[in-house]
């Protein structure tokens, strides 16, 4: 059996308060909604960039994201240019998001990619990063990947 590349089509989240996670994503990422429920027990926000649906936000959850458990381990966005990384970082100390390893950093030791590393308001461990700019800058992990949160 053959089958085309595959791609991404949307991520869907679990949140714990769709108006704060909404608000985060558009503050950060620069989604709009395109869409959105607040019908009791059917609470959802559609994130859209471009017209096209990017995230889902699902207001089916209490607490935190478990890192401890299986599962998901981190989201991570490409954008052109670290230009861009520096506007989300900029965003993120805004709003006092938790951002891992101090800023933007590259992905190891010696490599030009990077981005920053950050959390949601629920926890959820994200990444904004661009194929190259960062390598100026000192790799947290060493020779392990940045992304992995060590």
């Amino acid at each position: 059996m053959s089958m085309s590349a595959f791609q991404t089509g949307h991520i869907g989240l679990n949140v714990t308060d769709l108006d704060r996670s909404a608000a985060f994503y558009q503050s950060v990422f620069g989604f709009e909604i395109s869409g959105r429920s607040q019908q009791e027990g059917k609470e959802y926000a559609f994130l859209s960039q471009d017209g096209t649906l990017v995230l889902t936000l699902w207001r089916q959850s209490e607490g935190r994201f478990p890192t401890a458990t299986p599962g998901l381990h981190h989201l991570s966005f490409r954008v052109e240019g670290l230009h861009e990384v520096q506007q989300a970082e900029a965003a993120l100390r805004e709003i006092g998001a938790t951002i891992h390893h101090g800023g933007i950093v590259p992905h190891g030791e010696g490599a030009s990619s990077g981005g920053v590393f950050f959390e949601d308001p629920d926890g959820i461990r994200l990444e904004i990063f661009a194929p190259d700019g960062a390598g100026d800058r000192p790799a947290p992990s060493g020779s392990a990947p940045t992304c992995g949160f060590f």
